[in-house]
Order: C-alpha cells, then sequence, then structure tokens
C-alpha cells in the first residue's frame, strides 16, 4: 500500500462537506502513481469513484493532463508548417448514432489537412462501437503499427491513428476499473482533452455536459494551450448533429467565440444516420467516398463542411460544404483510402 497514495485519497474521498481537492501537482502525481502501479488497485478504484462523486476540477484536470503528457505516447513532429487537428472522442464508442469522424477524417485528409486521432478497444461501461473496429472493417491495421509508423501516415498520407493498448499501455491498464466501479472516471474527460502529438496543432474535444466543457477550457488554459475547439457533438463525440443544433467553442490566442449551427439552414435535413455494427457503417463510408447519395453522406458534409471551415481553408461554410463534396466528387477521397490501405 502507497502511503503518499493514501493521503491523495483521504483528502478527495472525505465526503460532500470535508473532501478537498488537490493541488495541479498533487493531481499530476497521483494520477502517475495509478499509470505506473504503485498505488494498489483498492486504492485506485476507490480514487476513481471518489473523484467521480466529487467531479475533478480544472486544476485536477491539468496536473491528469501533465501525467499523461508526461508518460503517454508521443507522435514526433511532421515536416509541415501546417497545423495537425487532432480530434478527441470518447474512448467508449457509439450507441445510438453512426460515427462520422472516420469518413471527416479520410475527407479532410484528401484535402491536405494532417489529421491525428487516438482510441483504443471497446470500454466499458458503455462498451459502445469504437473508431478501431471501423478502421479495421475499411482495410486498415492501426492496431500493429509502432508510433514511428504512425507519424510516417500522418506525413505521408494526413491521417494517423494512436492506439492506446499498443501505444500506450500504462492507460490501458487501468481500463478495467472502469468496468470494475460501473462509471466513467475523470481519465474519460482527459482522453477528450489529451494530445500525443508533439507539433503545432488544433485540438478538438468533444463533450456532453456544459460544467465538462468549462473544466476543458480552463484547463487548457493552465497548459498555455490557446488553439482548440469544443464540439457538443452526438454522445459526445465531435460529431455535429443535424437532428438538433450544434453547440461549439471555438478559441483562438485569447478570444473564446460560441457558436451554434444548424444543418437546416444548411440545406440538410433533420435526420442523423442511426447506429450499426463497424462493418455496415465501413460500408457506409465507402459508400459516401463514391458520392453515392445517402443521410450517411449528408451528414459527412455537413460535418467536412463545418471542419473545413474551422481549419480555415475558406471563409464560408456553405463553401466548404461545396468544396467537400468536390473532393469526394473528383474520387479524391476514395483515393485517400486506398492510399491508407497501401
Amino acid at each position: 500500500m502507497s502511503k503518499e497514495f493514501r493521503e491523495f485519497l483521504r483528502k478527495v474521498g472525505s465526503g460532500t462537506h470535508t473532501s478537498k481537492s488537490l493541488t495541479r501537482q498533487e493531481a499530476e502525481r497521483a494520477t502517475v502513481m495509478m499509470l505506473q502501479g504503485e498505488a494498489t488497485p483498492a486504492q485506485i478504484g476507490a480514487f476513481m469513484i471518489a473523484h467521480r462523486i466529487k467531479r475533478p476540477t480544472s486544476d485536477e484536470l491539468a496536473g491528469m493532463l501533465d501525467a499523461y503528457k508526461f508518460l503517454g505516447a508521443k507522435v514526433a513532429a511532421i515536416a509541415t508548417d501546417k497545423r495537425v487537428l487532432v480530434l478527441g472522442l470518447p474512448y467508449d464508442g457509439r450507441s445510438k448514432t453512426a460515427p462520422i469522424n472516420p469518413a471527416t477524417a479520410i475527407v479532410l485528409a484528401a484535402a491536405g489537412i494532417p489529421v491525428l486521432m487516438h482510441g483504443g478497444d471497446r470500454m466499458p461501461t458503455k462498451e459502445g462501437l469504437p473508431l478501431i473496429e471501423i478502421w479495421h472493417e475499411l482495410g486498415l491495421n492501426w492496431q500493429s503499427l509502432e508510433l514511428a509508423q504512425v507519424q510516417q501516415n500522418l506525413e505521408q498520407h494526413h491521417l494517423g491513428f494512436v492506439y492506446l493498448p499498443k501505444h500506450f499501455p500504462l492507460a490501458q491498464s487501468i481500463v478495467p476499473y472502469r468496468e470494475q466501479i460501473g462509471k466513467r472516471p475523470p481519465f474519460a474527460t482527459i482522453e477528450l482533452m489529451w494530445s500525443p502529438y508533439q507539433g503545432q496543432q488544433l485540438i478538438v474535444s468533444g463533450f456532453v455536459h456544459p460544467p465538462t466543457e468549462t473544466n476543458i477550457r480552463e484547463a487548457f488554459a493552465k497548459h498555455g494551450i490557446t488553439e482548440f475547439a469544443t464540439v457538443k457533438g452526438w454522445e459526445g463525440s465531435i460529431d455535429l448533429p443535424r437532428s438538433r443544433t450544434a453547440i461549439i467553442g471555438i478559441n483562438r490566442g485569447d478570444r473564446f467565440e460560441r457558436l451554434t449551427l444548424s444543418a437546416r439552414n444548411y440545406g440538410f435535413s433533420s435526420e442523423d444516420p442511426a447506429i450499426a455494427d463497424a462493418s455496415e457503417i465501413a460500408a457506409k463510408i465507402i459508400s459516401a467516398l463514391k458520392n453515392e447519395p445517402s443521410e450517411y453522406l449528408n451528414s459527412v458534409l455537413w460535418n467536412c463542411g463545418f471542419y473545413l471551415w474551422l481549419y480555415g481553408l475558406h471563409g464560408d461554410i456553405t463553401e466548404e460544404i461545396a468544396y467537400a463534396q468536390e473532393i469526394i466528387s473528383s474520387g479524391a477521397a476514395l483515393q485517400k483510402l486506398e492510399d491508407l490501405r497501401g
């Protein structure tokens, strides 16, 4: 048993009236101790559930992010003056709506925008459809790549994927606790914020609850991260919905802007594609990249239009939607998938 960790646990787990938040330095140390197995399983589980009940502060998230940056996978900067778009999505996948972001990433890559994604296998407690299964059905075996190969894909093909079990096994080692405690721990928020990339970047973090977004913004500020966006997408993802207004936050330098977008204002219906298994989602992606009309393709165009605009290729989302359509119609997006398959 770690006596040092016990003090952290006593601090956050003392109850509604007497518990205290950790400092940034304490949160970093506690996270390192959990990731490296210095804390006992009983202590780790107790800390996760106590912290879940207390709710993490922005200082604590900043400290946890310090630990992830210190111990986590690192993708070297690529030879480009472009920012890498880093997409922070929930690792526990989707259970209601079809993931759009793999198709979005392919189209963005075809437009010359480098995109880095990260995630793992099916994750407790939700056990939703993870991205890795979709990529596998698309013929891309991200699981077997070394980090140097991830960096090479990002540089040559503008798309890379960091796979948690292989590239950050210390974080993978605490995944079973999610099932045992039956709740998402604060690490689920860190996964939305963490970036393995070591160069110039633009981070996009999905969120569900407004207090989570506030904490993400404040923790990013403590890290000096000034180029990021927050998206209240489907199931905490960065996928813009069509059936409701998308709520987005964009931070550039010292300026934060709130944006609300309705797909109807851009000519799309309010229908969101429903979840399916990985093979069916992969088939929908290929169909969309072939420019075969479908509601899935409409969601791809809607999302690509926004992210092309966010990245700054053109000045208007309507122009970007037309540009995304051009990329798909020309066959460039489908060719990008073929290039990635090698």
